[in-house]
């Protein structure tokens, strides 16, 4: 099965990069060239991450992308997208998991969006759990995100 993930940038050729570099490592890639795009892809489908730029039809379009994403019920990891790294810790208050810069190389990015996954349910199994230990219910809690081949052999490299 597939991980789906919402990939969000207005420079088509970093879009198209992107894409075909997810794709080649497992992952079923959705694009939106805008916030506004983004929103009503992340109202229509369900994806296990959203991977946006910061900066396109404003300064500060990405944080709208991160805010549409955590209002999801189906609460994807998100990542911010930048070629600026020396944005304010503000990302980290506005529900971003993590800061990716521009450019990336591919076995680090596959690294950090692998790691991200993995915490991000993680995350999601512990709040379930705690809900859950209140009402005496047991409920079959949903397998952890599985790494991709790559992944494991990149980090075998390691």
């Amino acid at each position: 099965m597939k991980r789906r993930i919402l990939l969000v940038d207005d420079e088509l050729a970093i879009l198209l990069t992107l894409r075909a570099v997810l794709e080649m490592n497992g992952f079923e890639v959705d694009t939106a060239a805008s916030s506004r795009e983004a929103e009503q892809k992340l109202n229509n489908g369900v994806y296990e991450m959203v991977i946006s730029d910061m900066r396109m039809e404003t300064e500060t379009s990405g944080y709208d992308v991160i805010r549409a994403a955590r209002e999801q019920t189906y609460d994807p990891a998100t990542a911010l997208l930048t070629a600026y790294p020396t944005l304010s810790e503000r990302w980290q208050s506005e529900g971003v998991q993590s800061l990716l810069v521009k450019p990336v190389n591919t076995p680090d990015l596959i690294r950090q969006l692998e790691a991200l996954l993995i915490t991000h349910q993680d995350q999601k199994v512990k709040n379930q759990k705690q809900k859950l230990a209140g009402t005496g219910k047991k409920v079959a809690m949903p397998n952890a995100v599985k790494p991709s081949a790559s992944a494991s052999a990149n980090k075998k490299a390691l």
